[in-house]
């Protein structure tokens, strides 16, 4: 058993009356643009925290002191107001995400940083540099950390079940609200000891909870811990099982084409795939295959060689085969949590808007790969090695500004 790897916590959560006021998506789904653009003329929208940036000028810099000073004020706005309330006593949420036909059910809590640390809490990526410091100054400056990491564990029937069960009671939801993209987000309070009871001893029962979307949140949120000496520190966390989770591919753009031309590279991948022209932007059917968008068209890659048996699960990622054989040896793509020409495109219209960027000049060549699946995610954490950046996209995603936790 894994005792402590998830207690309830006071959380500071959206007055009910007022989440669609502050429903927002994740920080990090979304540009400085896109942001300013969705928050405008909407006071209380959870942007000005998370991406206070839209409170100033275009141009300021995002990461500055006044920007992160600025969310912080916009928190405590939120709170005086009392759009957003504490609960006054340590409390679970179970946290219901309805999209298009697809409904999850969750467990919004405080999640252990000492089993974290330990690895009874499992990590599958390394976290870029930039980006997990931003979250540090920002949860510090908040005294709060205001986006949810998305966990996972192995199906669990008991827990399940009472999850469930808490969704089907007569009392009303605390909060029930619609986000811009559909997704229907409704939460619960759990303040019944019997009830806390009961799930923490199915949780305990759990050999382990896997990180699946949040890895800089995490990291950041054991960062502030140790900065302000906390012994016992816990990050916010909703877990899911693992079944109920949905995983889109996460897929990649790259600037240039590293010094060759676009028949240059064509002819160096034609000595490791088949190569298949397709008028329309392309995503793969099956595993190793691999989609690629030059501004001459979309071409289909089937590898000539399969993998060696002897492959590891961590080789065998359609993300990893992506890297291994085209982004290191004929991009020169180094560490592709640092390497500025590479970036990420996550989502259901990822293959229309990595088109759109490449015939934009924007990137010289896209790629889509086939999705990661959770058990090769979990496979990869229990053996302690790590993924490339940005392997899965989950969808839904956690709102943001619907529960928060104070630190400290």
């Amino acid at each position: 058993m894994n005792k402590g790897m998830i207690a309830p916590f006071n959380a500071l959560r959206a007055a009910g009356e007022h989440a669609a006021e502050i429903v927002a998506p994740p920080y990090d789904v979304v540009t400085t643009e896109e942001a300013r653009q969705r928050a405008d003329g909407k006071a209380r929208n959870f942007l000005h925290v998370s991406r206070a940036e839209i409170d100033f000028p275009a141009g300021t810099d995002s990461h500055g002191a006044e920007v992160y000073d600025r969310a912080a004020h916009n928190l405590h706005a939120l709170v005086d107001s009392g759009a957003m309330l504490q609960s006054p006593e340590p409390c679970f949420f179970v946290y219901r995400m309805r999209m298009a036909g697809h409904s999850q059910i969750g467990l919004a809590c405080g999640a252990s940083l000492a089993a974290y640390a330990g690895g009874t809490i499992r990590r599958h990526e390394l976290t870029r540099p930039d980006k997990e410091d931003d979250r540090v100054a920002h949860m510090d400056a908040l005294g709060a950390q205001t986006g949810p990491v998305l966990c996972a564990h192995r199906p669990h029937m008991a827990l399940t079940s009472t999850l469930s069960k808490i969704t089907q009671r007569d009392a009303p939801p605390e909060i029930d609200v619609k986000g811009e993209d559909g997704v229907r987000h409704t939460l619960w309070a759990v303040n019944d000891g019997a009830a806390i009871g009961d799930i923490q001893n199915a949780v305990d029962e759990l050999e382990a909870l896997y990180i699946a979307d949040g890895h800089h949140r995490s990291a950041a949120a054991a960062r502030v811990a140790e900065m302000r000496g906390e012994k016992a520190g816990r990050f916010l966390s909703v877990i899911f099982p693992s079944n109920q989770l949905l995983i889109l591919a996460y897929n990649r753009i790259v600037r240039d084409l590293g010094g060759l031309d676009e028949a240059e590279f064509l002819a160096r991948l034609d000595t490791k795939f088949i190569i298949r022209p397709s008028n329309t932007p392309l995503v793969p059917d099956h595993s190793a295959q691999i989609g690629v968008c030059l501004k001459s068209g979309w071409q289909l890659l089937d590898p000539r060689e399969p993998l060696s048996k002897e492959a590891s699960v961590l080789e065998r990622l359609d993300v990893s085969r992506l890297t291994d054989s085209i982004l290191q040896p004929l991009l020169d793509i180094g560490d592709p949590r640092t390497d500025p020409r590479l970036d990420f495109v996550g989502g259901a219209d990822a293959p229309e808007r990595i088109q759109a960027l490449v015939q934009s000049g924007e990137a010289a060549v896209g790629f889509t790969v086939y999705p990661t699946a959770m058990n090769e995610l979990m496979a990869v954490a229990d053996s302690g090695q790590v993924m490339p950046p940005k392997s899965t996209w989950f969808e839904p995603k956690l709102a943001d500004g619907l529960i928060a936790h104070l630190i400290g």
